[in-house]
């Protein structure tokens, strides 16, 4: 009943400590039955009148050294549940992160990350106490009221038996519930996730959404998925105090069986005062393991939720593990290529690209043409392109992962700078890099002298760099990504949104860059890419014309009626004239 041996398997680790938990709960339930036996047998001496001195003593110290053991076990008994958990965090938590690992950088074509932020947080902790509570207690449940059994089946058979038979009522209400209860769970779980998304979008957002006064109709959108779930977790919790409600009726109704039986044996002489009185103290423990397990049964139904969600994610389909290396010194080049995010909607139209050994190269294009979906597809962000993409004589879909990252860098225009110092977020560009070597690329960026003037290498950075100005942001991430030093760079609208100063800064640097290694330079500003020694303008997915600047233009197509439309933008209002 809610046993999922997959988990079990993963983690092998928890058996013995569910296995030491049901023992500590069991040794407990034997110190109980001994101090209830020693009880009832006083009470009944104590009736007869003819209790002395020793028995007296006998009763207390029977009573202490039972309390001290229940005291132990208990103590034992959480330290057993809290060990199990924390292997299960640890162990479910590495599992997600090297599946995430070996989805690489396109595992969002399979998954969205608040879902997975989702699953390895709330869904863990939910499998944290499947296993530190509903599986130890699901095992002592079987456990104690056969231990009762056989320990009332000396005192009186009808009243054992009785007993016995009433318990296995409350599983069978437990089942009774449990496919309704899965279906709403599950439910749940995809409202959880749809909430965390929409909740994680507005938050990254709130900013912009106040720029341009749309925050009402966020809120009024996220108030909708608010609603849902609170409608959905109202029927959970019905669902919960509807089941609680009939295993109490079963518990407490089975425990009133049990004491009159036994009351009506004392009367009929099948059992003595002692015996009956037993049997009374006991009833209830043959009920409350079972109703314990029953109030844990919606923590199991939210494992196995969390645990189907968990399972999906690492049950993702892997791309095959690919060992060919980056080949050194070769050019790059796209024939034919095609890409679709959707099955109807095709992005790239057969699209031939060259990026040749140390050349500069740029794509420039209205918004939506294509010219950042190539970069992805390059950097193995989108896969399942169709054409080739050879890079010397080998296939880009051959490449490993890591061979594809440490040489080629990419920079784009919201490159993520982490919370912490300038010194740690250089050091991911090159781990071995030294403090000259940071300084060096920091003076090429122009940073250098406003460092200086604040904390140098360790200035603090707040998360994603919000106290340093945009610029700043760019030129930290450009520094980052010359140390990086690897044999191609793509620049994804690398100027977008900043001061022209910043700009100059970062386009002298490309330039730089050109001369000694093969550069892409994604631009919706032609003024950066003039100097380019080849030019792709696309259109709707498809290269229109490719050449120099000065070919382009003359060619009084594409390349030509864009550059017309930019000049005339940027000289509007200044007096100057068309070109």
């Amino acid at each position: 009943m809610m046993i999922d041996k997959r988990l079990i398997r993963m983690v092998p680790e928890s058996k013995k400590y569910v296995a030491g938990n049901v023992l500590m709960q069991w040794i407990s339930l034997a110190a109980n039955v001994v101090l209830m036996m020693s009880i009832t047998r006083f009470f009944a001496s104590l009736y007869a009148k003819n209790v002395t001195g020793k028995d007296f003593a006998v009763f207390a110290v029977i009573a202490v050294m039972a309390v001290t053991v229940r005291f132990f076990c208990a103590i034992g008994a959480s330290r057993m549940g809290f060990l199990s958990s924390k292997k299960v965090k640890k162990t479910l938590r590495e599992a997600i992160y090297t599946k995430l690992l070996k989805l690489g950088a396109a595992y969002k074509e399979q998954i969205r990350t608040s879902e997975i932020v989702q699953v390895a947080v709330e869904g863990v902790d939910q499998l944290e106490t499947y296993f530190g509570a509903y599986l130890p207690q699901f095992f002592y449940a079987m456990l104690a009221p056969l231990t009762l059994f056989l320990v009332l089946l000396r005192v009186n058979v009808p009243s054992a038996v009785v007993l016995f038979v009433c318990v296995p009522l409350i599983p069978a209400a437990i089942a009774a519930v449990q496919t309704w209860a899965k279906k709403l769970l599950s439910k749940y779980w995809g409202q959880y996730t749809a909430l965390g998304d929409t909740f994680l979008e507005n938050l990254q957002g709130l900013t912009t959404l106040k720029i341009y006064q749309a925050d009402a109709f966020k809120n009024k959108e996220m108030n909708e998925e608010s609603e849902k779930f609170r409608k959905i977790t109202m029927k959970v919790l019905t669902m919960q105090l509807n089941s609680i409600t009939i295993m109490d009726i079963i518990a407490y109704g089975g425990a009133a069986l049990g004491v009159f039986f036994s009351v009506t044996q004392y009367q009929n002489g099948g059992v003595d005062l002692a015996g009956a009185l037993l049997v009374i103290l006991l009833s209830a423990d043959f009920f409350i393991p079972m109703r314990q397990l029953g109030s844990f049964f919606h923590i199991a139904m939210n494992g196995m939720a969390a645990s189907d969600k968990i399972f999906r994610f690492l049950e993702l389909p892997e791309a095959p593990k690919k060992a060919a290396e980056f080949p050194k010194n070769a050019e790059i080049v796209c024939e034919n290529l095609r890409f679709s995010y959707e099955a109807d909607r095709e992005i790239l139209k057969g699209m031939d690209l060259r990026i040749p050994r140390e050349t500069f190269v740029a794509i420039a294009g209205e918004s939506g043409c294509g010219k950042s979906t190539v970069a992805s597809i390059l950097m193995g962000r989108n896969r399942g392109y169709k054409g080739a993409i050879q890079i010397g004589d080998i296939e880009l879909s051959d490449i490993s992962e890591s061979s594809l990252m440490q040489n080629i860098t990419y920079i784009s225009h919201n490159s993520y700078l982490f919370k912490g110092t300038i010194r740690e977020n250089l050091l991911m560009g090159n781990p071995d890099a030294t403090e000259d070597e940071m300084w060096a690329v920091l003076e090429q960026t122009n940073l250098a002298a406003f460092l200086r003037s604040e904390e140098g290498l360790d200035t603090k950075l707040a998360e994603k760099a919000s106290n340093l100005s945009g610029g700043q942001c760019q030129r930290l991430a450009l520094a980052r990504a010359l140390l990086h030093d690897s044999p191609v760079y793509i620049f994804d609208e690398a100027t977008s949104n900043i001061d022209v100063e910043s700009e100059n800064d970062i386009m002298e640097q490309i330039l730089l860059l050109a001369k000694k290694k093969s550069v892409l330079l994604i631009s919706h500003r032609l003024v950066n890419i003039t100097k380019a020694d080849i030019i792709y303008a696309m259109e709707q997915g498809e290269v229109k014309e490719c050449g120099t600047h000065k070919e382009l233009l003359k060619k009084n197509g594409l390349y030509q009626k864009m550059w017309t439309t930019q000049q005339r933008l940027e000289r509007y209002g200044k007096g100057g004239v068309n070109v």
